[in-house]
């Protein structure tokens, strides 16, 4: 034992994300001498140290933990604690776990260990734990571009210290997270992996590293050299699972944090996590902390199309936001916003503080103030947006809080664009290319068609699109000057409620001609693309059985005509001519 004998209020031996919260927590409830003795060279989130006064004893080694009279002695290599209450939060990998998929590992696919050169990396955490936040933030501080697929993930099971680095991330544009999303197969493209994702709205992509954030589980008493003194005063707290056979105080996350403040500390108060914001629900105060805690970006423009159908254009505070036309980026707002109409969200208490998210394709502006055809914005993007109303069957959430926005408003914008429905298939300038789309549907199309038009693009282009009433053509003047500007291209709008137009659908142009007719020929499937977005009737995609038997939906929609023509769907692994995007 250390001749040096200090006292602390706690001593909390791992900084983790569950060590940091509980130390924190603590500081903030009153606590004035809080250590965290961590035997390695850093904590699991440096930034929060100094942020937050945390002491920290950096490379200290436990030697054991004992009791005497009403406190716990903490031996370590360095000095002796006697503190009021005592926290273990060192954790280590379970040696029985293994990853929840396939995936052979190697050097670019492991399990907890990140590469040890990061900068400029693209690396995925594959995750839904404390553990996995910490690689998460340990990637990004390290340079790496960060995808971090969490599905599974229950942000309120998470410490408040890695939930706030989650948050803290995001808003800065640094990582993505994929909140319900993981990969379910794990391929090569040589040395790199790729990852498959069983979802059209998560391209399958190719990482430098790939890392599996193993579940753990904390050390023995054994391990720690914990004598049976410590474990019977009461004072000594697990962050884990309890020991089989050893009675030891433990629990979870931040709740242990309180659970030990409220037996060692009764003369404080539990601080709450600075997230949750709970006793203040609706307060002014509350708001604004949150708008300035979740939203990265600036609506810049909010052009009213008619009062359920807007063009807005948002400004990032961080990054760039380079995309390949057709791509999406998610927006979002909390439920603590203010919606247009009178409905309540289920459960708004329990979710009050929560930000709701929307993946939406990528509109276009074609055309500069000056006349020219707009190339890719890198500063801004733009989107296509109808209010969804809400009814009795469901409530949506995120449009009719966006429907009381202006210019100037904050708005949270996801970090990373994406997307496979692209033009990477169109290859040959003088490729026939058709678009089909039901209302803002065609949000993707606008981009696909001035990127065509712009970089010179020979063959017929035609577009057409599906909406209820001529006032939901939100782009209509734009795509009628590209058909006065070039004589290859072709907008076929059908208003299916207006009186005077005959009740048509997008099938029917197919059936009846006007396609063909606007190409100035056959739909030859040897040089036609053709990209579906919308409404999934309209789209019909086909299922397959268990026995491989291909059936397509009672109402016919474009791909079965299609495919009748002799065109192919596109799938993973099978480059077809019909690309599509589904739009709920």
């Amino acid at each position: 034992m250390s001749a040096e004998l200090i006292d602390y209020d706690l001593i909390v031996i791992g900084g983790t994300a569950g060590g940091l919260s509980t130390a924190i927590s603590s500081i903030r409830s009153g606590l004035k001498k809080v250590r965290v003795v961590e035997p390695g060279a850093a904590v699991a989130f440096p930034e929060l140290v100094p942020e937050n006064q945390v002491e920290v004893g950096y490379g200290e080694q436990l030697l054991g933990i004992d009791a005497e009279d009403d406190v716990v002695i903490v031996n370590t290599d360095q000095r002796t604690y006697r503190t009021r209450g005592c926290l273990v939060s060192r954790r280590h990998r379970d040696p029985n776990w293994t990853p929840p998929i396939n995936a052979p590992l190697s050097e670019h696919v492991t399990v907890d260990a990140l590469p040890e050169w990061l900068n400029d990396r693209d690396v995925l955490v594959v995750g839904h734990t404390n553990h996995a936040a910490e690689l998460v933030a340990e990637a990004a501080a390290g340079g790496a571009g960060v995808v971090f697929a969490a599905g599974g993930l229950d942000p309120a099971k998470l410490a408040p210290a890695a939930d706030a680095m989650l948050r803290r991330l995001e808003r800065e544009r640094r990582i993505t997270v994929l909140y319900r999303s993981v990969p379910d197969e794990i391929g090569h493209d040589g040395e790199f992996p790729i990852a498959y994702f069983n979802d059209r709205r998560t391209p399958d992509l190719e990482f430098d590293h790939i890392v599996f954030a193993s579940e753990r589980c904390r050390p023995t008493v054994g391990e720690l050299n914990v004598s049976q003194a410590a474990i019977d005063s009461g004072k000594l707290w697990f962050d884990g699972a309890p020991e089989d056979g050893i009675d030891v105080p433990n629990g979870h996350s931040w709740e242990v944090g309180n659970l030990l403040a409220a037996a060692c500390f009764p003369e404080l108060e539990p601080a709450e996590p600075p997230s949750v914001v709970r006793r203040r629900v609706r307060h002014e105060s509350a708001i604004n902390e949150l708008r300035e805690e979740s939203y990265n970006a600036t609506i810049t423009a909010f052009e009213q199309r008619h009062s359920d159908l807007w063009v807005l254009r948002v400004r990032p505070d961080h990054g760039d936001t380079s995309h390949l036309p057709g791509q999406y980026a998610s927006l979002g707002l909390g439920f603590w916003e203010d919606r247009v109409d009178n409905y309540a969200d289920p459960g708004i208490d329990s979710k009050w503080h929560k930000l709701i998210r929307r993946s939406y394709s990528i509109s276009h502006s074609m055309f500069e103030a000056s006349g020219y055809l707009a190339p890719p914005d890198t500063e801004e993007l733009e989107f296509y947006i109808v209010l969804v109303p809400a009814d009795d069957d469901h409530v949506s959430a995120l449009t009719p809080r966006l429907a009381t926005k202006q210019v100037g408003d904050r708005i949270y914008l996801g970090p990373k664009v994406a997307g496979r429905y692209t033009l990477n298939a169109v290859q040959s300038p003088d490729t026939a290319v058709v678009f089909f789309a039901t209302g803002t549907g065609e949000a993707p199309h606008n981009s696909m068609v001035t990127e065509l038009l712009r970089k010179g693009h020979t063959g017929p282009i035609v577009s057409t699109v599906t909406v209820r009433n001529w006032q939901d053509l939100g782009y209509l003047d734009a795509h009628r000057h590209l058909e006065e500007r070039f004589p290859n291209y072709h907008y076929i709008p059908m208003p299916t409620r207006e009186p005077d137009v005959p009740k048509r659908y997008l099938q029917d142009l197919i059936r009846d001609g006007d396609i063909e007719m606007a190409l100035g020929g056959t739909m030859d499937p040897s040089n036609t693309h053709a990209f579906l977005c919308g409404n999934p009737a309209m789209i019909g995609l086909p299922e397959e059985d268990e026995n491989g038997e291909t059936s397509y939906p009672e109402t016919t929609g474009v791909i079965e005509l299609l495919v009748e023509r002799g065109f192919t769907i596109d799938r993973r692994n099978q480059p077809g001519n019909i690309h599509f995007e589904e739009y709920w």
